[in-house]
């Protein structure tokens, strides 16, 4: 089959109110972008803005900023509307000026929540009643009320042992928190205390969100307060069925063993217990999950009235999600709504009931497509709000009293995310109104009542801008504009910026297989260059996206040194409907790849390829990759970095391998030819190996037992290991060593012309 090809104008300019990022008569050479550069301070993308949201009374917007000069300390900041003016509400280090070492869960909960390398506040709540923020900074907790006009912060908790995850109550008069395994209590005003539960510790945990909710179902707590702020549910996780394992965490003058109940794919889970306090009474209600304990409970939710529970139960092959809603005083539990699939289903957050009717919002890919659907309270489908071959990202607000909602979706391109608005009494699902305007990558959060929202943006040629807009798109106004102006940390590196290329090829099946190219520095269509080839390629990640990213400045990095930078993204992944994703269903390691020699094949065909001088480079799922890549394919990659990559999927855990996988037991014939040591020996090219030696997620353990393949099979290849280091390599200069090493290995192997 011939291979077509679509390729999209370059970008050459910033959307918006930025200046373009090209060469200006003021200023004609760009100077040197460096790694070294890259992970210092000032942060070159601008200002580290997280968890932008808008107060409750709609007022005001909430951001976590990290500081000019230290990037990774983050402050507490506020945009008021009616001033106008953007201000710092919290300066971490005057709080608690040494936050000392973190207790072992918030360690997790970071590393998790790829969050590990940040300091100060690294998250907060808002009060339901939009008085009060709370935050955790130093093993305590601590508040902040906005009704004070001194705007002192008062410390609820003083303990000696890590108060996590604090919750407040939607009345804003008790926080809750978990506590050395137990759910706690205190009162906001005065400090007291209650335990909630007090069988926590060992194997059991109350109001925690397990390990394989964190990393791989994206449930981070394990407590919900109720509406009416009188009941919370929990989950109790009892971790007795894994059994135990130990773990190095190798340091650089020490090793530390772990005994840890690490769920591997096909062993036991954990079992659960979903309970309701009801704090008036001093009384828990155990709900009733059913008969058959081997499940995952991965989301929980109130319903407005306060009274009525929900909860989803997912079966342990993934493919089965019910939703269930129970009255927790009188039992009973009602199964309302049941997907099924033939492969997976994938979980999301898209759950929505109404307050002015008995009817719910929910996502659901039985069409083929994510889409929105209204159902009735009783699970009766009233109509599909959304449709189209396109894929919803999720619901971001809904507006009862004008029966509209609005979501994010890939309905432009699958390499961009708008914002759009449907009527929730729509008879043309396939029909609605786009409300972002600019090309590019909108993460949106609307306040309660979906009249206004915040949109941090950026593409490709734009870091990340925030700003505030009515319903319509009309922006409000800039709350951190971002605009590279000569103040700006990467005004003096603009006029070397690279402009992406986007575009698709058709590969098997006829699908496209969206990917972005940069071309490198004082580019010549005469010349032959090199390729530094970067995947991610795993289900649930684009990588081949117009936004700035986290590694945009790498591969701008690369590109400035004389290397064409390439990204694919091959089937299996997310946002471009279930087909697509389903061509992953027993094939990891495998359809991957053939898709990533589409991409291949089209580069060794451009004039301006040296086909000889092409490296793979990738993180985690795409270390998979270019091990993969290497061992299927030898001699067509000159050479290969993979970083904490998987080798054996008999090694990772339950609910993200058996999902695409099955079980060992069940699909042994998929495990082995999805084994990185299957074909070990295949590999000849040049290989650099990286891998953390703490990594708690894709254990140390993956790399060792290919390091002993190689050795085995003679075969020479580069090692670069990172004591103390999880997953992620979070250090500054662990992290800045990483690429630096990256760059000379391609380098030798590559020699890219100056």
């Amino acid at each position: 089959m011939p291979l077509k090809l679509s390729l999209s104008p370059l970008l050459l300019a910033l959307f918006g109110l930025s200046l373009p990022l090209t060469a200006s008569p003021t200023r004609a050479y760009a100077a040197e972008l460096t790694i070294e550069r890259i992970f210092a301070s000032p942060d070159l993308s601008g200002p580290s803005l997280r968890q932008a949201e808008l107060s409750p009374a709609g007022d005001r917007v909430t951001f976590i900023r990290g500081r000019e000069d230290d990037r990774e300390l983050m402050d507490l900041w506020e945009y008021h509307i009616d001033d106008g003016v953007s201000r710092r509400l919290v300066a971490a280090d005057q709080v608690v000026p040494d936050e000392g070492e973190l207790s072992a869960e918030e360690q997790a909960r970071r590393e998790r929540a790829r969050i590990a390398g940040l300091r100060g506040i690294v998250e907060y709540r808002w009060s339901g009643d939009g008085r009060f923020l709370i935050f955790p900074l130093g093993g305590n907790i601590f508040v902040l009320d906005l009704a004070d006009e001194a705007g002192e912060v008062r410390q609820v908790t003083a303990s000696e042992d890590f108060d996590t995850d604090p919750q407040l109550s939607p009345d804003g008069a008790h926080v809750a928190f978990v506590r050395n395994q137990n759910l706690m209590l205190a009162n906001v005003a005065t400090g007291e205390e209650t335990a909630l539960t007090s069988d926590g510790g060992g194997v059991i945990s109350n109001g925690m969100a397990e390990f394989i909710a964190q990393e791989e179902m994206g449930r981070s707590t394990g407590f919900w307060w109720s509406p009416d702020s009188q009941r919370i549910a929990f989950l109790q996780v009892d971790e007795s069925p894994i059994e135990p394992t130990l773990r190095y965490e190798i340091e650089a003058g020490s090793i530390t063993i772990i005994e840890q109940r690490y769920p591997f794919t096909g062993t036991p889970n954990v079992h659960y217990r979903l309970g309701v306090i009801d704090l008036a009474k001093d009384r828990t209600d155990w709900i009733d999950l059913g008969d058959n304990e081997d499940i995952y409970i991965p989301r929980v939710n109130w319903l407005p009235d306060g009274q009525t529970l929900s909860f989803q139960r997912q079966s342990r092959d993934q493919k089965t999600l019910e939703l269930v809603v129970v009255n927790p005083s009188q039992g009973n539990p009602t199964v309302v709504l049941t997907e099924t699939a033939d492969t997976w289903i994938n979980l999301h957050d898209d759950l929505h009931f109404l307050r002015e009717l008995p009817a719910f919002i929910w996502s659901s890919e039985r069409d083929g497509y994510n889409h929105l659907y209204l159902f009735s309270n009783d699970g009766e489908l009233i109509r599909q709000l959304t449709g189209g071959e396109w894929d919803v990202d999720a619901l971001k607000g809904v507006d009862e009293e004008l029966g509209l909602i609005y979501f994010t979706a890939a309905e432009a391109s699958p390499q961009e995310k708008q914002l759009y608005r449907q009527s929730l009494v729509t008879r043309t699902p396939e029909s609605v109104s786009r409300i972002s305007r600019r090309s590019g990558w909108h993460n949106i959060r609307m306040d309660a009542s979906a009249r206004v929202f915040v949109n941090q943006f950026s593409s490709s040629e734009q870091p990340p801008q925030l700003s505030l807009h009515a319903a319509d798109g009309e922006r409000i106004a800039w709350l951190v504009e971002n605009r590279i102006d000569r103040d700006h940390p990467y005004h003096a590196f603009r006029a070397g910026h690279r402009p992406s290329e986007f575009g698709h090829l058709v590969g098997p099946d006829e699908q496209r297989l969206y990917y972005r190219l940069i071309r490198p520095a004082d580019f010549d269509p005469e010349k032959r260059y090199p390729v530094f080839f970067h995947p991610y390629g795993g289900p649930t990640h684009r990588l081949a996206t117009n936004s700035w990213g986290r590694r945009a400045l790498i591969d701008q990095y690369f590109a400035r040194k004389g290397y064409v930078v390439f990204t694919l993204d091959n089937r299996g992944i997310v946002r471009q409907g279930k087909a697509f994703q389903d061509a992953a269903y027993l094939n990891l390691g495998r359809i991957e790849i053939i898709d990533q020699m589409v991409g291949l094949d089209w580069l060794r065909s451009q004039s301006f390829i040296d086909p000889e001088r092409i490296g793979i480079f990738g993180w985690s799922y795409g270390g998979y990759l270019a091990l993969m890549a290497a061992a299927r394919h030898p001699g067509d990659f000159a050479a290969s970095v993979a970083v904490a990559p998987v080798t054996d999927w008999a090694l990772y855990d339950t609910h993200y391998t058996e999902r695409y996988l099955g079980t060992p037991q069940d699909q042994p014939e998929t495990y082995e030819q999805g084994n990185v040591l299957t074909f070990a020996e295949q590999i000849s090219d040049p290989l650099l190996l990286i891998h953390p030696m703490a990594d708690d997620n894709v254990l140390f353990t993956h790399s060792t037992l290919l390091m002993q393949a190689l050795q085995e099979a003679r075969i020479p290849f580069d090692l670069m290991t990172y004591p103390g280091e999880k997953h992620a390599i979070a250090g500054t200069s662990q992290r800045v060593h990483v690429y630096e090493m990256i760059s000379r290995f391609f380098d030798l192997h590559l020699r890219p012309e100056k």
